[in-house]
């Protein structure tokens, strides 16, 4: 998720102050990822450095507004219009580490891969029983939109947890088990051979 790119696409369409700016987040997601006012704040410390926005003058209730600049209004156009990456080099915790369990000798895969399921599943029925608000309403359609992607997300999560299981299963533990491996791995790159210099003429 990113905030940064969010608050952007946001002041584009207006100036807002802190708190605003986090109702209006809010608003637009669905209350389902609530952000401290400090987090705001930091963000907007950091765009203000890389001169995507500018803050004003505060009003006569003491709220600075913040301003979007050209930079940013390009920025927030930018995001947009371009798709989200889900690039292989992202550490996804959670298979990181049921790969690590199935390889770690001494210890229960199954019973790892079991305690997960069980929270997993749990999650997901939590998220199928909450209450949607008034769907016909721009809050009741994000909130929508961000439970829905919540819920078919826990979904896959389930289901790869569930062939997981069945994988390890057909699997012994203590044969699929990594040692330490006993070669040392050489540290950083290889020193080059340096040439010995040739002495200088003498005048």
């Amino acid at each position: 998720m990113s905030v940064r790119q969010s608050l952007l696409a946001i002041l584009d369409q207006g100036p807002c102050y802190g708190y605003q700016l986090r109702h209006e987040f809010e608003r637009r997601t669905g209350a389902t990822w609530p952000l401290n006012v400090g987090q705001i704040y930091n963000t907007l410390e950091r765009l203000e450095r890389d001169g995507l926005v500018r803050r004003g003058a505060a009003d006569e209730h003491g709220h600075v507004y913040w301003h979007i600049t050209r930079e940013g209004s390009a920025e927030a156009a930018r995001w947009l219009s371009t798709p989200v990456e889900r690039t292989q080099a992202t550490r996804e915790e959670l298979a990181v580490k049921v790969a690590v369990a199935a390889t770690l000798p001494g210890v229960d895969a199954a019973e790892v891969i079991g305690a997960q399921l069980e929270a997993s599943s749990r999650r997901l029925e939590s998220l199928r029983g909450t209450t949607p608000p008034d769907a016909a309403t721009p809050e009741g359609l994000a909130w929508s939109l961000v439970v829905h992607s919540m819920v078919f997300a826990a979904e896959a999560e389930v289901r790869w947890l569930e062939h997981t299981a069945r994988r390890l299963a057909a699997h012994p533990h203590p044969q699929m088990a990594l040692q330490l491996a006993t070669e040392r791995p050489k540290r950083g790159r290889p020193v080059k051979s340096v040439q010995p210099r040739r002495p200088e003429a003498v005048a």
